[in-house]
């Protein structure tokens, strides 16, 4: 089970990050200029970016328990996590790889030429 505190030490750990209130005062974590994640309510859910509005679909057919969507997310590359449901290294997964498409290019390219990755 993941919680709020493992989103922001995971986004805050990612190059550029930052916190920031959002809709209805939650948290979101974004780098210069966009979102790459962040913590709805209406259901408590993590929001992060997918790389295709396919991937969202397969997702969410593949553990519907987990991966949702709402109507104000139809048509787009994003998908709602139910936090209760991944474990640390799945969120790790998610979160990051929604960093990787959102962040601007210098940054991700950046992280991928450091040493161990």
């Amino acid at each position: 089970m993941a919680t709020e505190d493992d989103v922001r030490a995971i986004a805050l750990s990612l190059p550029g990050a930052y916190e920031r209130e959002s809709y209805g005062g939650r948290p979101s974590w974004r780098t210069k200029p966009r979102m790459f994640s962040g913590i709805r309510d209406d259901p408590e859910a993590l929001v992060v970016w997918v790389a295709s509005v396919e991937e969202k679909e397969e997702l969410i057919a593949s553990d519907p328990g987990t991966f949702f969507t709402t109507s104000h997310y139809d048509g787009h590359p994003v998908v709602l996590v139910r936090l209760d449901d991944v474990d640390a290294d799945e969120l790790r997964e998610l979160v990051e790889e929604s960093w990787r498409l959102r962040a601007p290019r210098t940054l991700s390219a950046n992280r991928d030429r450091a040493p161990g990755r």
